[in-house]
């Protein structure tokens, strides 16, 4: 802190005459004196209040923003050094807010160098970028990437409720065409939280030969609160057609544990050594012919690809870095004290964490920023705040 000098100019008495001038003399002084002392003290005082509220506010402003809510917590921009953490996570423009409380959480928990690799669309791109030049997001290293849908043409098939289909649910499946020069990457679902550090999560290890990490359906602490009567979801049979001869000649047990891919981390020097991108796209193509997942349990158009190129060859994360299934009835069965252990939170289902109806969506809100342009609402707090008025 810079020092203050405070210099004080004292009159000087120059005659001395009798008895009572000397007296007076000798008083002006005592008075000059303590007029000195009394300045001195103040500007003592004055510079300790102002040392103390100049070191209180550099605290506060460098206070981490661990407990972010709803309205939002401003954050001072800082630099982040190291190896860089890639995570890579679709944006769809619907579905916005939960990419921005997604990406603020993963932040607010680690000291990581963590770079997101946000893939949407072009009719998106402007309110992505304005959302994320917010204050509260100030810091954050991001690239928006664009998806071509194109790409997808002749591997997903053009009627029936497939038109519903978003094509970026297909870019996990592109991971190292859309992130280069880095051997390890994080792919991340929109409707997720993160409560741990996030370089654990990238910190797991793949086996040799592993081109991906995923948790599985059966270990997995989530498979405990699957719902009655749709066990099969957590195997193969959930997920594939096994009444089609050319998934029977496959000799996939369908008692085989699945894995949801909406949470996982990838080797991409072994998936481009592997042509798993190739692998995925072929099995598409051979779908839109003989229809090999369309009419499963599960539904997923995304899940039954990764299960074919994956069989049996994939390395396992902690369960506790992908608690699931909040975003179905299920998810009301977890103890408030197990969901505040999980590291990662993921509302896969139809009950998404912004809207209506949801399980512990008071986790979500705690990370959610409001959007600058007013286009996105968590619909359940919007319905509320129009009766409010």
């Amino acid at each position: 802190m810079d020092e203050m000098l405070i210099t004080l100019d004292m009159p000087e008495n120059r005659t001395v005459n009798q008895k009572g001038e000397k007296t007076v003399l000798v008083k002006t002084i005592g008075h000059e004196k303590t007029h000195i002392l009394i300045i001195l003290l103040v500007a003592i005082v004055l510079l300790i209040v102002m040392h103390h509220n100049l070191f209180n506010a550099h605290d506060l402003l460098r206070k981490e923003n661990s407990e972010s809510k709803y309205s939002g917590v401003w954050r001072i921009a800082e630099v982040r050094t190291g190896e860089e953490i890639p995570i890579l996570i679709p944006a769809v423009e619907e579905r916005l807010g939960g990419v921005i409380a997604a990406i603020n959480s993963i932040y607010s928990n680690t000291r990581s160098n963590v770079i997101f690799y946000v893939v949407t669309t072009n009719d998106t791109v402007d309110h992505l970028r304005a959302w994320l030049q917010k204050q509260e997001l100030m810091g954050i290293k991001y690239k928006i990437l664009r998806f071509d849908p194109r790409v997808l043409k002749g591997k997903v098939q053009d009627e029936g409720d497939s038109t519903e289909i978003k094509p970026l649910t297909f870019a996990r499946f592109y991971l190292p065409t859309l992130i280069s020069g880095t051997e390890k990457a994080i792919y991340l679902d929109d409707d997720v939280i993160v409560q741990g550090d996030i370089r654990e999560l990238y910190d797991t290890e793949l086996k040799a030969g592993h081109a991906a990490a995923f948790s599985e359906d059966c270990d997995s602490v989530s498979s405990k609160v699957l719902v009655r009567g749709a066990g099969s979801q957590n195997t193969y049979l959930g997920f594939l057609d096994y009444k089609k001869e050319t998934i029977r000649k496959l000799g996939m047990k369908a008692s085989t544990c699945s894995f949801n891919p909406g949470v996982f981390v990838a080797n991409l020097t072994e998936w481009r050594q592997q042509n798993i991108t190739e692998q995925l796209e072929r099995w598409m193509e051979i779908n839109v012919a003989e229809n090999l997942y369309g009419g499963a349990l599960a539904g997923s158009v995304t899940t039954p690809p990764m299960l074919l190129v994956f069989y049996k060859q994939y390395s396992s994360i902690d369960p506790l870095w992908h608690v699931r299934h909040l975003g179905s009835n299920a998810g009301t069965r977890y103890s408030s004290h197990f969901i505040k252990a999980a590291k990662l939170l993921h509302w896969n289902g139809r009950f998404k964490p912004w809207g209506r109806t949801s399980s512990y969506s008071d986790i979500w809100d705690k990370w959610y920023i409001p959007d600058p342009t007013g286009k996105f609402h968590p619909v359940r707090r919007h319905a509320e705040d129009e009766e409010a008025h």
